[in-house]
């Protein structure tokens, strides 16, 4: 096992103690069941990955799934890009403007796939220290 430096551990408890934030704050989402579990399991894999490098399948697996839901948001993260009003992604919910949740599931969507691909870089450096050291 690969130890991870402190100064990483400490970046992986901020970056975990955010997604249980961000898992907490989706409590009040038409969907928390989907959002909250998304956001608690990149928690979690931080968490984990302070202690133990984490199975490359696991992250790609994840990586591939956020990918594909992502996609199937884009469309609503398109259809804003065309407003001129861009503030009102920070507004109210409007049932009119079905594109402005679409539009920030999208953008946490990239927040996960960017915390996730952090992961699979951590875990490759981790893997190849490991065998540099197994020489």
């Amino acid at each position: 096992m690969s130890r991870l430096k402190t100064s990483f551990k400490i970046v992986n408890v901020i970056i975990a103690m955010l997604f249980f934030l961000f898992a907490k704050l989706q409590l009040n989402d038409p969907d928390p069941i989907v959002w909250f579990s998304i956001y608690a399991v990149i928690g979690i894999m931080f968490v984990y990955s302070i202690f133990r490098v984490l199975p490359n399948w696991i992250l790609y697996l994840s990586l591939a799934g956020t990918l594909g839901f992502a996609i199937y948001h884009l469309p609503y993260f398109l259809e804003w890009m065309k407003t001129e009003n861009k503030s009102e992604l920070f507004g109210e919910m409007q049932s009119e403007k079905y594109y402005i949740e679409g539009t920030r599931e999208f953008m946490g969507l990239l927040i996960v796939l960017l915390a996730l691909t952090y992961l699979l870089i951590q875990n490759r450096k981790r893997l190849r220290k490991k065998m540099v050291s197994a020489n």
